[in-house]
């Protein structure tokens, strides 16, 4: 599995990372045996940086880690969880819950210090917290070795430059928005995050299964022109035999300064698939007939959080 540097840190990432919100039975019923396997799985092909939050099945994920990862040596894997979202509508970014937080996951998942920490989705709060009281919460944490390192994530373009004006981090994470529909986050804060010197991460190269021959889900926000026109190059794509989600993966894999891109799922051959299909070339021609379809719904996302954070 290539890797690339994460920002300052010395993290080393793989360009292709396993996002463990599946474990935590978001999308669909996942047993026990599912949720092991695919942890392993993804270790074996070399996926060895996990993604995870207390929101991702309120908790159920870091759970079901700590039960995969017991007799993995802790030097084999990179970890990353996340603090401030726990429900859907909870959020709670003070800095006494920031320490209760990270203590809970290392509880959760049975280890003694994380890897990343990232305030997470902080554009549902006034993200001047974030800046006043849950980072310097965090750095706390951080000095007591509890902690690597530290950043925040989220959907909008405008959270990156709110904080990075006013304070540093270690790493960001953004996602859906560096994808074949939408490269906002490479386009606009990619070379922003990298002057800066802050790692730069990517999750959702499938933009919530947009980018997918599975139904869309009732749930998808991106407007009914966006949607059809991935109808469209899903179309293209099969007939060309190949599936709209090897380009996608692809395509998300190939930006260099962009360290590693996120993909979940609690089924083992996606995880064998995904990493099969990373070492494959891009075909270049159905590549560039998949962008051109997406050219008038460019960029078009859709706003997320407090509407004064979009």
């Amino acid at each position: 599995m290539q890797t690339r540097p994460l920002g300052k840190t010395g993290l080393r990432l793989p360009i292709l990372s396993f996002g463990a919100s599946s474990l935590g039975q978001e999308f669909r019923r996942v047993s026990l045996d599912e949720a092991i396997q695919s942890v392993r799985v993804a270790l074996d092909c070399g996926l060895n940086f996990i993604d995870t939050s207390p929101f991702y099945g309120r908790g159920m994920s870091e759970v079901l880690l700590g039960v995969a990862l017991r007799d993995v040596p802790r030097d084999q894997y990179l970890i990353c969880t996340k603090l401030g979202r726990y429900d859907l509508q909870h959020f709670d970014f003070s800095a006494r819950r920031v320490a209760e937080s990270v203590d809970v996951s290392l509880h959760r998942m049975g280890i003694d210090h994380l890897d990343i920490c990232l305030c997470h989705d902080i554009e549902f709060v006034e993200m001047q917290q974030i800046v006043d009281e849950t980072l310097p919460a965090l750095r706390r944490v951080q000095d007591q070795g509890k902690v690597r390192f530290i950043g925040f994530s989220g959907y909008p373009m405008k959270i990156f430059k709110f904080i990075l004006d006013q304070t540093n981090v270690d790493c960001v994470l953004s996602y859906n928005q560096y994808t074949l529909q939408n490269t906002r986050f490479g386009d606009e804060m990619v070379p922003y995050l990298k002057g800066k010197g802050v790692g730069v991460m990517n999750a959702g190269p499938f933009s919530a299964r947009l980018l997918t021959n599975a139904p869309l889900p009732k749930w998808l926000k991106e407007p009914e022109n966006v949607k059809a026109a991935a109808r469209q190059a899903a179309e293209r794509c099969e007939k060309k035999g190949v599936d709209i989600a090897k380009l996608a993966l692809q395509f998300s894999v190939t930006n260099p300064d962009i360290s590693t891109t996120i993909a979940g799922s609690a089924n083992p051959e996606n995880i064998r698939k995904w990493a099969k299909w990373i070492q494959e070339p891009i075909d270049s021609e159905l590549l560039a007939r998949v962008r051109k379809i997406f050219e008038p719904v460019k960029n078009i996302g859709h706003a997320e959080g407090l509407p004064k954070n979009n």
